[in-house]
């Protein structure tokens, strides 16, 4: 049996500032197996984002992450603000 998803702490304050900007965000954290934590339309683009805290561990991806980050195109972002440039927001 899976564990609950870990969602970051950061999360749904960036959930909530792409949805301000228009994105539709769906959230991806309860699948696990390295799956980033959202999907984001925006602009006519998809994007797969995985949030990370600024709390230490910084950027570092999980062995599961890194192995799905190896074969699929999936932004890190850490603040709301990075999140709106790297799906071209701002």
């Amino acid at each position: 049996m899976r564990r609950a998803a870990h969602v970051d702490a950061n999360q749904k304050t960036i959930v909530k500032t792409l949805r301000k900007c228009g994105a539709n965000v769906v959230s991806l954290a309860a699948c696990g197996k390295g799956i980033p934590d959202l999907l984001v339309q925006f602009r006519g683009g998809t994007f797969l984002i995985e949030v990370k805290n600024l709390d230490g561990r910084g950027k570092r991806l999980t062995e599961p992450q890194k192995k799905f980050h190896a074969t699929w195109e999936a932004i890190i972002v850490t603040d709301e603000i990075e999140a709106l440039q790297k799906i071209g927001a701002i």
